[in-house]
């Protein structure tokens, strides 16, 4: 019995690395620009068909084909930030959330055109199946890998952000775009170059989704949900409170499951409405 629900808090921590990875990139964008981008999932989404169009297509590892995404998925976000997300910045909040969800659209249909129906699947080698050993338990390499890449990625945004030039940059526009213009700094700019880091951390996102789970067109809005609960969650602005908020999550589910499978996604949710009632400004807010 205690193995039982030791292995459902560990199985819990391990896939909240996977909802950390999904609303790192949304937890920046709420940070930094003030908006919610309702086309973050289906982002995710598209990368994910991307990384498996160049991985089978050219026969790569699954990782080496991130690491050529990476410079890509950069160049999307700082693009789609300056030519066409920075015309509704700073206007009604109306009109952001009208774009993204219009672009959520556009992708949805695009891939449903271009790649079918089918759910897909990246190729991830020998590691989909190895499983290690620690303290008796077997556990799946590729969860512990996903973990291990949301702290790692969480590590490097914390000291990018708040111990380099370039995080003081974002951080000042951030806290106040019109001081920021009259000291010489262009909001539009940094805003690019910030939303270029929230595509790296789309496509990273995108590797480890498609690694663990299959995709489709559809499951854009999935994982916007899953991200938006784990960012409100841990609390805005808070990288490290985005990682609670996803464990939090995935320990939600994984004992909900265990009450009934039909409760999985429910226990989530009502984890989630009951932290706000609790907590409105979530676990770790830095805002």
């Amino acid at each position: 019995m205690v193995a039982a629900i030791v292995n459902t808090l560990v199985q819990g921590v391990l896939i909240g690395g996977l909802y950390a990875l999904f609303a790192l990139g949304l937890s920046l964008s709420v940070g930094v620009m003030r908006a919610v981008n309702v086309a973050h999932g289906d982002f995710i989404v598209v990368v994910s068909y991307l990384l498996l169009s160049i991985a089978t297509g050219f026969g790569l590892n699954i990782f080496l084909a991130l690491a050529l995404v990476l410079p890509v998925a950069f160049l999307g976000g700082f693009a789609l930030q300056r030519y066409l997300l920075q015309r509704v910045s700073g206007k009604a909040v109306l009109a952001p959330l009208l774009v993204t969800f219009g672009l959520a659209i556009i992708i949805q249909n695009g891939l449903l055109e271009g790649y079918g129906a089918d759910p897909r699947v990246l190729p991830g080698g020998a590691l989909e199946t190895k499983v290690v050993s620690i303290f008796g338990m077997q556990l799946g390499l590729m969860p512990l890998v996903t973990l291990a890449a949301a702290i790692v990625l969480i590590f490097a945004l914390d000291r990018l952000l708040y111990k380099s030039q370039v995080g003081a940059l974002i951080r000042a526009v951030s806290d106040d775009p019109g001081a920021a213009s009259l000291i010489g700094l262009s909001p539009n700019q940094v805003y690019g170059i910030a939303m270029g880091i929230v595509g790296m951390t789309v496509a990273v996102a995108a590797c480890f989704m498609g690694l663990r789970s299959n995709f489709d067109p559809a499951s854009g809005p999935g994982n916007l949900l899953i991200a938006f609960e784990s960012v409100v969650l841990g609390g805005l602005g808070s990288l490290w409170g985005t990682l609670a908020g996803g464990v939090v999550l995935g320990v939600a589910q994984g004992v909900g499951g265990q009450i009934d499978f039909a409760w999985q996604t429910l226990a989530g949710h009502i984890v989630f409405l009951a932290v706000l009632a609790v907590r409105p400004q979530g676990l770790f807010p830095r805002y």
